[in-house]
């Protein structure tokens, strides 16, 4: 089955940011866009701004003032929903209510004709539920977009119970037809992005929560360390913390209150206080004229080590003995088959965040997972009542000779990075598993649609088979309560794979 042809018109209900949006990226593309809006006049303004887009966009030498004016005129509102009657595609982009929405496709089944097909731009309901009251509901398939559709490349195209392959095939092929990249994904809650996303904030909520860091800290970690464009308090802020709670409470709710998806306590007493973010100038941080951000803490200058003894291998952090090394530092390697650690001068150790916590050893300072410790300007530490001062003092002047900052944060399992980029390989092993999407469609919409460096299967190469399970395990023991329990999905790449593959 094949793209929609560019003479069959498009139409799209509601107006707002996202129905604009979408109508403009249709539109651009070479359909004719019939745009309703059940409030007289909207559909008007509407196609008045995105006219006045097209025009910036003139501005800009991004197009020819030929195509738009070529744009506007197949740019038609429409004063009844009647008048999407000759569209070959309708996409909603209404209110997030269930109701509403199957209001609306019932009322489009009486109008439009029967190959028609039929798209939710839905973000958090149940495409198959949306058509559940449809007498042909094998047309209906979700038509996720991002914000601001014109700009972002990814659209997940949603496959309900009832949905055809013929069906969810034309709208794939349309939307690459749009310059967009689409992937393919079963009706799941929150589909592919907002599902596997939820960890990225959850975790650093838990680690404020715990009052294991500030805001700031917590941010800048994710930022210089883990190597996310943006922390998990200032996207929200951004996105807006009413917004990115109700998808959380929406995709929690739908998996039956599943303790791996649990909204923060933290954030829902911001959105109770109207603290919603930029959009109020409060939210994590204050935006108001002449506020400053916080700074992230910094450890003071501390001496460097003379050396450290280096016991088997640092697994996904390796590389830093190359860069201890290059620092001038002499490094002593000693084969042990039990440890991946530094011991330094004072006796303590240095270990990689393992799900484990400091003060469960005598004298052990924890560091995070970097994704790419030669180019991570931060790195984070943690340490236990029983760890030794100069232990501490050692590893903070140890980082700071490789040209890092430093920032140590109390004694939570896992730390940042590392929980984080566990839980989000886990439940990405765990969609894969349950037949959501394929590893590549993941790995993509995770890089497309919430911009991570990486995508969760490409850090589980980098990281290894066993690390987000042993770790994900250890936090399990000591958090019970099956937030971090390992999938099965994720043990059985671990472990199952690498037995199978010892025995042969």
């Amino acid at each position: 089955m094949t793209a929609l042809d560019l003479s069959s018109p498009v139409g799209v209900v509601g107006t707002g940011t996202m129905g604009q949006g979408i109508a403009q990226v249709a539109l651009v593309a070479g359909h004719p866009v019939r745009l309703y809006d059940t409030v007289p006049g909207r559909a008007e303004d509407a196609a008045a701004a995105i006219g006045a887009r097209l025009d910036r966009l003139v501005e800009k030498g991004r197009m020819t003032a030929a195509a738009r004016d070529a744009a506007r005129a197949r740019l038609l509102p429409a004063e009844e929903l009647t008048g999407l009657a000759d569209c070959a595609l309708v996409v909603e982009a209404v209110v997030e209510r269930l109701e509403a929405k199957q209001e609306l496709f019932r009322a489009l089944e009486d109008i439009v004709d029967e190959d028609c097909l039929l798209a939710t731009n839905t973000s958090s309901l149940s495409v198959t539920a949306i058509g559940g009251g449809l007498r042909a509901a094998s047309r209906l398939v979700g038509l996720h977009f991002f914000n601001p559709a014109p700009l972002l490349p990814l659209v997940e195209v949603v496959s309900g119970f009832a949905t055809d392959v013929t069906s969810a095939t034309r709208a794939y092929e349309t939307a690459r037809s749009w310059g967009k990249t689409p992937v393919a994904c079963a009706d799941t809650p929150g589909f592919i992005v907002n599902r596997i996303a939820r960890p990225f904030y959850a975790e650093a909520f838990a680690v404020h929560e715990a009052q294991a860091a500030d805001p700031a800290t917590i941010d800048a970690v994710l930022r210089e360390c883990g190597g996310f464009k943006m922390g998990a308090f200032e996207l929200t802020d951004l996105i807006g913390q009413d917004v990115n709670e109700s998808v959380t409470h929406s995709v929690w709710q739908a998996f039956f209150q599943d303790v791996r998806f649990a909204p923060s306590l933290a954030q829902r007493r911001l959105v109770e206080s109207g603290r919603l973010g930029r959009k109020t100038g409060h939210g994590w941080y204050d935006y108001e004229d002449g506020e400053e951000r916080p700074e992230p803490h910094t450890a003071e200058p501390a001496d460097r080590p003379p050396y450290v003894v280096a016991e088997g291998t640092l697994g996904p952090a390796a590389e830093l003995l190359a860069l201890i090394r290059e620092a001038g530092i002499q490094v002593r390697e000693e084969d042990e088959d039990h440890g991946t650690r530094l011991v330094l001068p004072s006796g303590g150790q240095l270990v990689l965040a393992d799900g484990q916590t400091s003060v469960e050893f005598r004298d052990v300072v924890y560091f995070d997972l970097a994704l790419d410790y030669r180019r991570a300007t931060r790195i984070a530490l943690s340490a236990g009542h029983d760890t030794l001062p100069q232990t501490l003092s050692e590893a903070v002047g140890l980082f700071q000779a490789l040209g890092k900052q430093v920032s140590v944060i109390g004694d939570v399992p896992g730390m940042i990075v590392a929980r984080t980029v566990a839980r989000i390989v886990d439940l990405a092993h765990d969609a894969v598993a349950k037949g959501v999407a394929t590893e590549e469609d993941i790995d993509t919409a995770m890089r497309l649609g919430v911009n991570y460096p990486l995508g969760p299967f490409e850090w589980s190469r980098r990281l290894g088979r066993d690390f987000a399970y042993d770790l994900l395990d250890d936090l399990h023991l000591r958090d019970p309560s099956g937030r971090y329990a390992p999938s099965l999905a994720l043990y059985r790449h671990a472990y199952a794979t690498e037995k199978r593959e010892g025995a042969s």
